[in-house]
C-alpha cells in the first residue's frame, strides 16, 4: 500500500508578517523532495550562516513532519511558501479559505502564504502571488493529482493590485513577456509537447501575473515553475529572476533585501557546502 502523508494541521495564524532579515534564502520548486531540501538547507548553513528565513516559490508539496526533520539543526527557522500548482489543494484551500488573508503555519517552521500575501522583510515591501496553471494536466486526474484551485484567480489579481506598490514580488508563475530569454525560448518551442488548450490556459495565467506586475511595479520579481533558471531586465529596469527546480542549477538563491540583488550558488557549491 502506498504511503499517504498526514493531513495538514492548523498550528498558528499570522495576518501581519514583518521580519528584520537583511538577507534570506530563496528556493525554487521542491516537488516534495525532502532529500534535496535538506541538502539546500545544509548548504545555506555553510554558505550563509546568517540566513534563517527561506522563501519558497511553489510546487512545495512537502509533508510538514518530513520538512521539520529534514531541516532540523540546519539554522533555517522559518519557511514562507508562495504556493504553486502542484500542491495538495484539496487540503490547502480549506485552510486558507477559513482564515482569509492569513498565513497558516502547518509545521514547526513551515508557513503557507495566502493568495495574495503582503509582507515586510528587512524594511522592504513584499507581495506574494501564488498559483499557476498545470500544463501537464492532461496526464493528471482532477481531484486526485491536480485541482482547479491551483489557478490564479481574478479576485487574487484585483486584491494584489489594490494593495499598491511593492519592492519585491514573489510568484510561482512567470509573467507574460518575460525578459528571461531561457523562459521565452521554452515557451516558444514547447519541447514537451503540451496540448494547445493547456498552453492557452498557461498564457492566461501568465497574463494575470503581468497585470499585477505592471501595476505594482516591483524592482525585482522572482518565480519558479518554468524549471529554467535565468534572469533579465525590462527596458524600464524591472528585473526578473527565474529559479530552477530541485536538483537543478539555480534552485537556490541568496537575496540581499537592502539592494534586492540575488546571488545563486552553483550546484557544485551547494553539494560541497552540504557535505555531499
Amino acid at each position: 500500500m502506498a504511503w499517504t502523508p498526514p493531513p495538514l494541521r492548523e498550528l498558528e495564524f499570522a495576518s501581519n508578517i514583518d521580519l528584520p532579515d537583511e538577507r534570506v534564502a530563496v528556493v525554487g520548486d521542491v516537488h516534495g523532495n525532502f532529500r534535496w531540501l535538506g541538502t539546500v538547507a545544509r548548504a545555506v548553513q555553510t554558505l550563509a550562516p546568517d540566513v534563517t528565513t527561506m522563501l519558497q516559490l511553489g510546487d512545495w508539496a512537502m509533508d510538514p513532519d518530513t520538512t521539520d526533520e529534514a531541516l532540523d539543526g540546519t539554522g533555517i527557522e522559518r519557511i514562507y511558501v508562495t504556493l504553486g500548482n502542484h500542491e495538495p489543494w484539496d487540503q490547502i484551500s480549506p485552510l486558507l479559505d477559513s482564515h482569509p488573508d492569513t498565513a497558516v503555519r502547518v509545521s514547526k517552521i513551515t508557513w503557507l502564504l495566502p493568495r495574495p500575501a503582503r509582507m515586510t522583510i528587512g524594511g522592504r515591501s513584499v507581495l506574494s502571488l501564488g498559483g499557476a496553471t498545470s500544463v501537464d494536466r492532461a496526464w493528471r486526474v482532477e481531484g486526485v493529482s491536480w485541482w482547479t484551485d491551483e489557478e490564479i484567480r481574478e479576485k487574487d489579481v484585483a486584491q494584489a493590485v489594490d494593495g499598491g506598490p511593492a519592492d519585491l514580488m514573489l510568484t510561482h508563475e512567470s509573467p507574460a513577456g518575460t525578459p528571461v530569454r531561457a523562459v521565452r525560448e521554452i515557451l516558444r518551442t514547447n519541447p514537451f509537447g503540451f496540448p494547445d488548450d493547456a498552453r492557452a490556459a498557461s498564457a492566461t495565467s501568465r497574463a494575470r501575473v503581468t497585470e499585477v506586475w505592471d501595476a505594482v511595479r516591483p524592482s525585482l520579481l522572482i518565480h519558479g515553475h518554468m524549471h529554467m533558471p535565468g534572469g533579465g531586465a525590462t527596458t524600464d529596469g524591472r528585473r526578473v529572476a527565474s529559479l530552477g527546480q530541485d536538483g537543478q542549477q539555480g534552485n537556490l538563491g541568496f537575496l540581499d533585501m537592502r539592494m534586492l540583488r540575488i546571488e545563486t550558488p552553483t550546484l557544485r557549491q551547494i553539494r560541497e557546502a552540504a557535505g555531499r
